[in-house]
C-alpha cells in the first residue's frame, strides 16, 4: 500500500463521519418531525470518500437524493448540513432545502438532488465550463442504478464524450432503485458495459474498498484533467438499511444477503487492510471514531440552538421578483 500516512488516516476519517452523520444524524431529524425523505448512504461511505480525495475545492460534484456522503466528502460542513436537515436558517440552504437540495458553492457541491439523474448535466456542465475556461477543473457525476437508465444520463455521456470533457460519471450500484432489483432493469451485466457506446473507459470496481475506489478514481481524474475526456466508474457497493426510514429492506432482500454486505463494511475492510502494516495503531482508527461521533453531538446542537427560518424569507431565492407592498401583507396572502 503506498498511500502516505497522511492520507489513510483522511481516508477513515471522512468514511467515519459520514458513517456517524448518518446514523446518529437521521435518527434525529425524524425526532424533530422533519421530512421522511432522509435518504442513508451508511454503507456506501467508500465510494465519495475514494473519489472525492482527489477533488479541490475548485472541482465540483453533482450528487444525488442519498447525497449526505458526497457532501462530507467534498468538505462541507456537517454542523450546516445538520441545520439544513431540521429546517434552520443556518442550514446551507438556509432551512429551505432539506436532505435533497444541499449546496454549497464554495466547496464546488453542485447540490443533492431528488430527481434521479438530473445532477448529471449539471456536473457536465461545470466541466464544459472548466474545458472553456481553461481552468483545469474536473467534475464527477453520481447517480445510482435506478439513474443508470435515465436518458439524461446517456445524453450527457454522449455530449461528454464528443467534446471530451474532463468529467467522470459515477454510478453508485447499490442493487435496487427503491425496491427494483438491478438485475431486473438493466439490460447489460454492467452499468459500465455502456461505457463503450459512448468511447470512454468503463470501470467496475469494488465500491466497498475504498482503496479500490481510490485507484479506479485517480486514474479517471488524471485521464480528465489530461485533456482526454469522460470515464465511466461503476461502483458495487450497498446500502445498510431501507431507501429511506420508513421503507422494510427485508421485504425485498433477504437477512442472508444483509448479512454478507455488512461483513464487507467499508471501514472494517480498511481496518483490515491497514492494521497489520504498524503505521497506524487501533487506538488511533478508535480516537477518530470518537471525534467523528463527538462532532456529531455538536451538530445537533448547533442545529437544535439555531432559528427558524423568518417566515417572509420564503419569498427570498426564488425566481419571482415579489412586490413590497405584497411582501408587507406577510406569510398570510394568496398568491
Amino acid at each position: 500500500m503506498d498511500l502516505s500516512r497522511e492520507t489513510l488516516l483522511k481516508l477513515y476519517t471522512t468514511m467515519a463521519t459520514i458513517r456517524n452523520f448518518e446514523e446518529r444524524g437521521i435518527p434525529e431529524t425524524g425526532q424533530r418531525a422533519m421530512s421522511a425523505s432522509v435518504h442513508s448512504s451508511a454503507g456506501q461511505e467508500a465510494v465519495p470518500t475514494g473519489i472525492c480525495a482527489h477533488l479541490s475545492d475548485e472541482d465540483y460534484i453533482g450528487s444525488t437524493h442519498r447525497g449526505h456522503g458526497h457532501c462530507i466528502a467534498k468538505g462541507v460542513d456537517p454542523k450546516t448540513m445538520m441545520a439544513e436537515l431540521f429546517g434552520r436558517a443556518t442550514g446551507n440552504n438556509k432551512g429551505k432545502g432539506g436532505s435533497m437540495h444541499i449546496a454549497d458553492m464554495s466547496k464546488g457541491m453542485l447540490g443533492t438532488n431528488g430527481v434521479v439523474a438530473a445532477s448529471v448535466p449539471l456536473a457536465v456542465g461545470a466541466a464544459l465550463t472548466s474545458k472553456l475556461k481553461n481552468l483545469g477543473r474536473v467534475a464527477v457525476a453520481f447517480f445510482g442504478d435506478g439513474g443508470a437508465n435515465q436518458g439524461v444520463l446517456h445524453e450527457s455521456m454522449n455530449l461528454a464524450s464528443v467534446w471530451k470533457l474532463p468529467v467522470i460519471f459515477c454510478c453508485e450500484n447499490n442493487g435496487y432503485a427503491e425496491s427494483t432489483p438491478v438485475e431486473y432493469a438493466l439490460s447489460t451485466a454492467n452499468v459500465s458495459d455502456r461505457a463503450a457506446g459512448y468511447n470512454m473507459p468503463g470501470i467496475n470496481v469494488d465500491g466497498m474498498d475504498v482503496f479500490a475506489v481510490y485507484d479506479a478514481a485517480g486514474q479517471a481524474v488524471a485521464r480528465a484533467r489530461a485533456g482526454e475526456g469522460p470515464s465511466l466508474l461503476e461502483c458495487r457497493t450497498y446500502r445498510f438499511y431501507g431507501h429511506t426510514v420508513f421503507d422494510n429492506p427485508l421485504s425485498y432482500r433477504t437477512k442472508e444477503e444483509e448479512d454478507h454486505w455488512r461483513a464487507r463494511d467499508p471501514l472494517k475492510l480498511f481496518r483490515e487492510a491497514v492494521l497489520p502494516l504498524g503505521d497506524i495503531t487501533l487506538e488511533e482508527l478508535d480516537q477518530i471514531d470518537a471525534e467523528a461521533a463527538q462532532l456529531m453531538e455538536d451538530a445537533i446542537k448547533f442545529a437544535d440552538e439555531s432559528p427558524l427560518p423568518d417566515p417572509l424569507e420564503i419569498y427570498d431565492d426564488v425566481y419571482v421578483s415579489y412586490p413590497a407592498e405584497l411582501l408587507k401583507r406577510g406569510t398570510n396572502m394568496a398568491i
